[in-house]
């Protein structure tokens, strides 16, 4: 295991150098590995597998949507691909990768497949940390582990196919074979990972749904919101507003950041650019701040989670929750940039929707 220095903090780490993949096969090559679910994680992490060389098979329900997904990706009904039961009976791996309601959903049924020394893998803390919630508490005679890749699966598998990896973290809950540390590792490198870093399961789900309400998607849609909607109201025009607030971060700048660092950009743009970003970026954080504390103390104290089952768990949420999508999916600032990403150079048109 490799420690990363970060500024006098040291971090466990483990690359593919010191756990190449052919480690990883060696580790798990007595194991049959079921992917249970299909839905964001499953594909990614299911086809990295297999094409890594692994006995991996899928668990989904029949007659739906992801079924045939699976199906259409090459796995094969009654050799690869079976109902979610019968696969967790023949694995000695079970991914638990379906939703977090779901997984609330199935545990009853998954839960006495679990049989002494079997491996319960998940990449979301959430089932296990508020378990007084979900219900989901393992036996104890089988190893507790997680995989979290940062990223979606869709990003998880084309990183893959580029030949690159996608960064995750890994936890280890429960090790009643002694063999937890190796299977959790051996699987991570499996699924693609670019290396890994240690976590537990409690940080992981509060550092997630904080990154998923804050940075990732909450806080940076609301301050594009903001943004444009305040450009917008000076009169500048959708697409001056749109280039402005998300084009040039998303597709000239980010790619930057991503190689090279903020404090990079930073250092290569016009001294007005720098001067104005020096002068307001402290604005920003100390505005912001109070709201990142509130956040995390309300996933800290199990609020979060409690309104995802809660929400989740409503006959008519789907229903609800494609109400909310379609707003942001009509508001100007959107069929703006659907318009803009038309008109780049590459494109073939204009998208019509």
């Amino acid at each position: 295991m490799a420690k990363l220095n970060f500024g006098g903090v040291e971090e466990n780490v483990v690359t593919r150098e010191e756990f190449p993949l052919e480690k990883a096969r060696e580790v798990l090559k007595d194991e049959t590995i079921a992917i249970i679910g299909y839905g964001v994680q499953g594909p990614g992490q299911s086809l990295n597998l297999r094409d890594n060389g692994f006995n991996v098979i899928v668990g989904q329900r029949q007659n739906s949507k992801t079924w045939d997904k699976a199906v259409a990706d090459g796995w094969v009904p009654g050799e690869t691909l079976f109902p979610i039961e019968e696969a967790a009976e023949k694995a000695t791996i079970i991914q638990y990768l379906l939703s977090d309601a779901a997984q609330i959903a199935v545990w009853p049924k998954l839960k006495p497949h679990l049989t002494s020394g079997k491996a319960l893998y998940f990449s979301h803390g959430f089932g296990i940390t508020y378990h007084e919630r979900t219900g989901i508490v393992p036996p104890a005679d089988v190893d507790v582990i997680l995989v979290a890749p940062k990223g979606s699966g869709t990003s998880l598998r084309r990183l893959f196919l580029e030949g690159r990896g996608l960064n995750s973290s890994y936890a280890i809950y429960q090790d009643a074979t002694g063999r937890a540390k190796e299977r959790v590792v051996a699987l991570g490198i499996g699924v693609g990972s670019g290396y890994l870093f240690e976590t537990t399961f409690q940080k992981e789900v509060y550092s997630d749904l904080t990154g998923e309400r804050g940075t990732l998607m909450g806080a940076i849609q609301g301050i594009f919101e903001a943004q444009y909607t305040v450009l917008r109201e000076n009169g500048h025009s959708p697409s001056e507003a749109f280039n402005e607030t998300v084009e040039e971060l998303t597709q000239s700048l980010m790619p930057l950041v991503a190689e090279n660092g903020m404090d990079w950009m930073y250092a290569n743009c016009s001294t007005t650019a720098q001067r104005g970003a020096l002068d307001w970026k402290n604005k920003f954080r100390d505005a912001v701040k109070p709201v990142f504390k509130d956040l995390y103390s309300s996933v800290a104290a199990g609020e979060e989670a409690q309104r995802s089952i809660d929400t989740n768990s409503q006959p008519d949420y789907r229903e609800k929750l494609d109400a909310e999508l379609k707003e942001l999916h009509d508001s100007e600032m959107w069929q703006a940039g659907r318009t803009v990403r038309g008109l780049r150079p590459e494109s073939e048109g204009v998208e019509i929707d």
